[in-house]
Order: structure tokens, then C-alpha cells, then sequence
């Protein structure tokens, strides 16, 4: 999302929305919709909606799941206890502060799950992104990823996922059509529910 798709003329109240797990179908039509990677993967442990009280349309989506099992041993040695916060995404026009509440909402019912112990998020420099939204719900800032670059397929603008290219060259990517991105780092950010 853009600063400029919120809604910056009012703030929103807890009591304007609930959230509830969303069917994953419906996560996927809102990430494609309005998240900059147009997509994500195939799985979940959780899918967090947040809903507007007033319409009960669905306007944000937290979409968690395992890391890689490097990602994980990084944040906390009981790395099947960890889990990332793949996608959050707020419709335009919702207020600002609604992706905090959602935010909020979604890392209270993992830790009432008690299955996992750590989260692990990442914002990304290449959208822009500082992980401000992070900060505000107090989780602790982990340092730079290293650069790296992303294939985007241009008819849709979506990412594809990294294992999709990994038996394939440069030159078979490009062959396809798909464009690389120049290098990005990513602030990352880890919250121990403990």
C-alpha cells in the first residue's frame, strides 16, 4: 500500500471492525488485489480478515506461515515454534490505523494458539517500506537482509516465488518473459510472544 491510499481525514476504532480467520481464497482475492506482490504462496498457518462492522466487508488480511528453516533457526533455536507475517494488506480508503488494529488483533490470537513462541517479519526497501507499522506494535528491529533481486512477471506485476526459479538461468528467465528487479534489501523485525 501507498501513504496515499489511506484514508488520513479520520482514525479508526477498535469497535469499527472484528477480526476473525478469513477463508484463504478470499486473503489471496484481497493480497492480489491491493498488496504490491499481487499473490502469495499456496499456504498459510493463519489468515487473519479484518472486517468492517458497519458492511461486514472484508479489508485487511495478516497472512502467516512458516519461514524457510534458516529464517527460523534465526530468530529462536526452537525454530518449528516460529511463524511469519507473509502478507498484511489494508484496502485503500480504510484508515490508516487500521492495519495496527488488525496487526494487533492477529498477533494476540497466535499467542492465545500457543503454537508458536516468535514472529518473524520483514519490510521491504524496495516498496519504500521502513516497517513503521512494526515499531508502533513493538516488535524489535533485527538489522538488514542482504540485497536481493526478484522476478516479476509483467502482464500481472506479480512476484514469482524463488523456488519457481531456481532450476532455471538468467537467460531461461528472461526467455520467458519475466523481468528481474534491481536489488533490495529488508528491515527485518521479530516479536517473541513469551
Amino acid at each position: 500500500m501507498n501513504r496515499d491510499d489511506y484514508d488520513h481525514s479520520r482514525s479508526a476504532r477498535k469497535s469499527d471492525y472484528y477480526i476473525q480467520d478469513t477463508p484463504p481464497k478470499e486473503a489471496r482475492v484481497l493480497v492480489e488485489q491491493h498488496h504490491y506482490a499481487k499473490g502469495g504462496s499456496n499456504t498459510g498457518c493463519y489468515f487473519h480478515g479484518l472486517y468492517r462492522v458497519a458492511d461486514n466487508k472484508l479489508v485487511g488480511v495478516a497472512w502467516w506461515l512458516p519461514p524457510t528453516k534458516a529464517a527460523c533457526k534465526a530468530v529462536n533455536s526452537d525454530w518449528k515454534r516460529v511463524v511469519g507475517l507473509s502478507r498484511l494488506v489494508i484496502a485503500p480508503g480504510e484508515p490508516r490505523n487500521a492495519a495496527t488494529i488488525l496487526l494487533g488483533c492477529s498477533m494476540r490470537l497466535i499467542k492465545r494458539d500457543a503454537r508458536f513462541v516468535s514472529l518473524v517479519t520483514y519490510a521491504d526497501e524496495s516498496q519504500g517500506h521502513k516497517g513503521k507499522i512494526y515499531v508502533a506494535t513493538n516488535w524489535q528491529y533485527a538489522g538488514m537482509t542482504r540485497p536481493r533481486r526478484r522476478w516479476i512477471e509483467p502482464a500481472t506485476g506479480r512476484q514469482i516465488a524463488p523456488k519457481a526459479t531456481v532450476n532455471r538461468t538468467k537467460s531461461e528467465m528472461l526467455a520467458l518473459g519475466y523481468e528481474q528487479t534491481p536489488a533490495y534489501p529488508k528491515h527485518k523485525f521479530v516479536f517473541n510472544l513469551l
